[in-house]
């Protein structure tokens, strides 16, 4: 295969070829990452997709076909990974479930955890459970004052209680073969702290004050990006932030980063590298053209055609290798 020219000779780009290493291409897609939009009943301070009630940003069923379709004939991918938004709120989203489980494909919700406390949830778990999907759901902290502070007042009393819901449904009980983990993200301008440490900190905690268990913590690291981006430019902290991603670099975590073989997909079913990308609004390079082009779910027969194509870099990458590295499965090193 002939060598891909280097798109962006960011500085993304320049710490990579100081560390000796090649820019980012793609390998076999293994997760298809969907997100199908950005309604959600939650509106969370560090939202990097800037997720709320009133966004009217939604998948729509034929759009929804398409990407089940394009599943169907990706014999590479391994997992459905589906995200919002709040994406249970989303009318695909059991289609979405039951086929991709029909295909074989392993199931990821990740969820905010109060979308199951919705009256039309009622049977939502046990649906998940049937299906055996996976579920990542967010929970910045195992405080009160910490979780409302970030995600709006009252949000850590109906986390707990959706958390118990999900425990008595057998999520993160063991022996249950039903994954229940937790998604950590720091509180302000900071980098998580070990993985392995703030699991144990969480596991103590919820246990002894309220009985929950789970299975794993995922640490990720908060992107310079939507709403915290807004954070940051407002108390003046965003170049000091950016400038901590840089000097944070990890050479060790470029091999696992997520954009490796993963696909984001948007509610409008325009394709991407990450979620982080679309949200950027930087489409995914063109098999052909080698340009960024409106690349869109229909325009492909399977994702193996996108293997070995070139990643869109920019400064917010230096989020997923900083420090202990931070990608959708948690730590990366």
């Amino acid at each position: 295969m002939e060598e891909l020219p280097i798109l962006n000779r960011n500085a993304f780009e320049r710490r990579l070829q100081e560390a000796g290493l090649p820019s980012l291409t793609r390998s076999a897609v293994k997760t298809l990452q969907v997100n199908v939009g950005k309604l959600c009943n939650q509106t969370c301070s560090h939202c990097h997709v800037e997720a709320g009630p009133n966004r009217p940003e939604r998948m729509l069923p034929e759009t929804a076909a398409a990407i089940l379709h394009l599943l169907k004939f990706s014999p590479s991918v391994e997992v459905l990974d589906i995200t919002g938004g709040a994406p249970e709120l989303n009318e695909n989203f059991l289609d979405f479930v039951a086929e991709a489980r029909s295909l074989g494909k392993r199931v990821i919700n990740r969820s905010n955890l109060t979308a199951f406390l919705l009256p039309k949830h009622d049977g939502l778990p046990g649906f998940l459970a049937s299906n055996q999907v996976e579920i990542v759901a967010s929970l910045p902290c195992y405080t009160r004052e910490n979780v409302d502070r970030q995600r709006g007042a009252g949000v850590f009393e109906k986390s707990i209680q959706a958390l118990r819901v999900l425990n008595d449904t057998g999520y993160g009980m063991p022996g249950s073969g039903l994954t229940l983990n937790l998604a950590y993200n720091p509180l302000g301008a900071f980098l998580p702290g070990p993985q392995a440490q703030l699991e144990q900190d969480y596991r103590e905690h919820l246990r002894s004050d309220f009985r929950i268990e789970f299975n794993h913590l995922l640490t990720m690291v908060n992107m310079p990006l939507g709403r915290f981006a807004e954070t940051l430019h407002r108390g003046g902290e965003y170049d000091e932030y950016l400038s901590q991603l840089v000097n944070s670099f990890n050479k060790d975590t470029v091999a696992g980063l997520m954009c490796r073989s993963l696909i984001s997909v948007g509610w409008n079913g325009y394709l991407y590298d990450c979620d982080f990308n679309q949200m950027l609004e930087m489409n995914l390079v063109g098999k052909n053209e080698r340009l960024r082009v409106n690349s869109h779910v229909n325009s492909l027969e399977s994702l193996s055609e996108l293997e070995g194509l070139p990643v869109l870099t920019d400064d917010h990458c230096f989020g997923c290798t900083a420090g202990c590295g931070s990608s959708c499965r948690g730590a990366l090193a």
